[in-house]
């Protein structure tokens, strides 16, 4: 009977220390979420300031392109609804879209300049278009920054113990930023040979 209560008393005991461990290993674990969460939505809160950079920088370069193409409306109506569509995105994911459109109407945009050689010697047009280079360098950066981070936050959420830990407090996963499939094809630029 003494060997039977004390076996059972082992038991009792390793389940309460395996309790406390879980518990204390979910607690270091949850603060790590914490941190690489906040980490996210710092890095992203730099994406954003960058795609509200070139956002406003559009307006002066469809002024400038208009006066020498007017009649490429429908790259021009494509470069705003891509601008009224980031106005309106609320997520990450709805910004991420918007963000990818405005690339790839940008893109079509200056494959129609390359037919205006007056346009691309325009000196506001040049200093707009150095401009939105830097912009675009910028946005890459702190894209690759971001991707970084929600990187380490999913490895985090998936990797034992801390998966459990996420599970348990509901820690979602984080989409990447990707490039949109138009930026995978080399853009045609046709000089008129």
């Amino acid at each position: 009977m003494r060997s039977k209560r004390a076996a059972m008393l082992v038991r009792g005991a390793l389940v309460v220390w395996l309790g406390a461990s879980a518990l204390a290993l979910s607690g270091c674990s949850y603060n790590k979420y914490v941190g690489e969460e906040e980490g996210i939505k710092a890095q992203w809160a730099q994406v954003e300031n960058q795609l509200q950079r070139r956002n406003d920088l559009i307006p002066n370069l469809v002024s400038t392109v208009k006066g020498y193409a007017a009649h490429e409306q429908g790259v021009l109506q494509a470069i705003a609804d891509s601008r009224a569509k980031m106005a309106g995105a609320q997520t990450p994911e709805q910004k991420m879209a918007a963000a990818n459109e405005q690339t790839s109407a940008l893109a079509r945009l200056l494959v129609v300049v390359e037919n205006y050689p007056n346009l691309k010697a325009d000196q506001q047009f040049a200093r707009l278009m150095d401009e939105l280079s830097g912009t675009e360098n910028r946005i890459a950066v702190e894209r690759m920054r971001y991707n970084e981070k929600v990187q380490a936050y999913n490895t985090l959420r998936r990797s034992f113990p801390s998966n459990i830990t996420g599970r348990l407090f509901g820690f979602k996963e984080y989409p990447f930023f990707k490039a949109p499939a138009e930026a995978r094809q080399v853009p045609k630029v046709d000089f008129g040979k």
